[in-house]
């Protein structure tokens, strides 16, 4: 699939697909948004917001309020490719919430996931 058809995707067409996943091994719909939020800056409204209104994932993405300075230390391997080497810089941000996602389902603790320092 090209970068161009997965920013135009509405980010409501994958949310659900997130949530499945965090569910599915025993994680919340909650700490994913947690998540979400913390990369993104969005509020919890922010978010509720532009999952109804369909936004696409590329202005998901860019229009988000207050991306997190913490989000260059997630790396590791999404889909077979390092996420710290991806070098379109919304494809990276896009991956750095799978990436996250990835942790949550694995069972990660939140403090981990958020890159918390310790």
């Amino acid at each position: 699939m090209s970068n161009e058809r997965v920013f135009n995707m509405s980010f409501a067409s994958v949310y659900p697909h997130y949530v499945a996943k965090a569910e599915a091994k025993g994680r919340t719909k909650e700490e994913l948004d947690q998540i979400i939020r913390w990369l993104t800056g969005y509020t919890k409204a922010g978010l509720a917001k532009q999952i109804e209104k369909r936004t696409s994932m590329r202005d998901f993405y860019e229009k988000a309020p207050k991306w997190n300075p913490n989000a260059s230390l997630i790396t590791g391997v999404v889909c077979g490719i390092r996420v710290e080497n991806i070098e379109d810089p919304l494809m990276q941000k896009l991956r750095y919430l799978d990436k996250l996602v990835d942790e949550l389902a694995k069972g990660k603790k939140m403090e981990k996931i958020l890159r918390t320092p310790e």
